[in-house]
């Protein structure tokens, strides 16, 4: 689910006969349930409008979702391989690193 900019998770639990989920790509901890599905998604969008009051309240800056940075370990030899490509065709590393993970996830979809 998407609301606001955030994004949310779903699970089921059949023992509680409830759904239920968290804000994803953010730090803080902010979750929410409810038993069926237009239940969960209200819950949800209760969540994040509480959770951005709150920061407003307690003068915090809310977590970015999704800031467009994130740390990766390749292992050396995968980094050295991925370095050694990014020289030769004179790119940045983090330049060939998003066209592979983008190409990757447009093959995905396929």
């Amino acid at each position: 689910m998407e609301y606001n900019g955030y994004v949310g998770s779903v699970s089921y639990s059949d023992p509680d006969e409830v759904f239920h989920g968290k804000l994803e790509g953010i730090r803080d901890l902010v979750t929410y349930e409810g038993t069926d599905v237009g239940g969960v998604k209200a819950a949800f969008q209760e969540a994040v409008d509480d959770y951005l009051a709150t920061c407003r309240r307690k003068k915090k800056e809310p977590n970015a979702p999704f800031k467009g940075t994130f740390n990766v370990r390749v292992g050396p030899e995968l980094h050295r391989r991925a370095a050694s490509f990014a020289a030769e065709h004179k790119k940045k590393l983090n330049s060939v690193v998003s066209e592979a993970l983008e190409k990757y996830l447009d093959k995905s979809r396929q």
